[in-house]
């Protein structure tokens, strides 16, 4: 649904503290990101996230980040932390997507410019929105590897756009111009070390992107 909106939302990933987290949502982040990815440095147990899903205000949307998760667990984790959406970002089928949209679960898939699934491959999923990045580096996500943010250009034509990988409080202003995305992401950007948020520079993004104004309205994601 399209909205009279002309700012993008603002998603934080990779929060490993309800009071960082409820400080960013005081910041004007619309959605939390917590990571269910044991390699990442960013990784949480159940109980950490449950614990910081509980401590933030309902309006939150609260998005766990899975890859190549089986669907059992996906929804047990869901259930358990009362997660308002997930985000799968790694090799998922569009199978997957269809059986967790009929647990009513909402689901955001991840594109890469340099890896598979690619940009050109949105048509092939039946998510609500897409969230693209560069996709090199050692980690699925989080590299922050900055790339030509204007290739997003294309999934959000059609689809709803979230864009990532980069993005910082002093170049998210030209990456909105770039590609005018319907949300964008952060993590590795406002970061004092890895899951640890730096709220200065948190509430520098925020600013940023609240300063932009986009020709068209967009389509509330979170």
């Amino acid at each position: 649904m399209t909205e009279t909106l002309q700012t993008p939302q603002v998603k934080i990933c990779g929060l490993t503290r309800a009071a960082e987290a409820q400080e960013c949502v005081a910041l004007g982040a619309s959605a939390i990101g917590c990571v269910f990815y044991p390699p990442s440095p960013r990784h949480l147990t159940l109980d950490q996230a449950r614990h910081i899903c509980e401590a933030l205000p309902s309006a939150t949307v609260t998005v766990g980040v899975f890859v190549n998760a089986d669907f059992d667990h996906i929804v047990e984790t869901v259930k358990f932390c009362s997660l308002k959406a997930v985000q799968l970002h790694g090799q998922e089928s569009n199978e997957l997507v269809n059986r967790l949209h009929q647990e009513k679960i909402t689901v955001i898939k991840a594109l890469f410019s340099t890896r598979q699934p690619f940009l050109t491959d949105a048509e092939q999923y039946d998510a609500k929105a897409f969230l693209v990045e560069c996709g090199q580096g050692r980690m699925p996500g989080g590299n922050a590897e900055q790339w030509n943010w204007r290739e997003a250009r294309g999934v959000g034509r059609f689809h709803a756009l979230i864009l990532a990988g980069g993005l910082a409080p002093d170049n998210i202003a030209a990456a909105i111009s770039s590609c005018e995305p319907d949300a964008v992401d952060v993590s590795s950007g406002v970061e004092s070390a890895p899951g640890r948020k730096d709220l200065d520079r948190v509430k520098a993004f925020i600013d940023e992107v609240t300063r932009c104004r986009l020709q068209r309205t967009i389509r509330r994601i979170f």
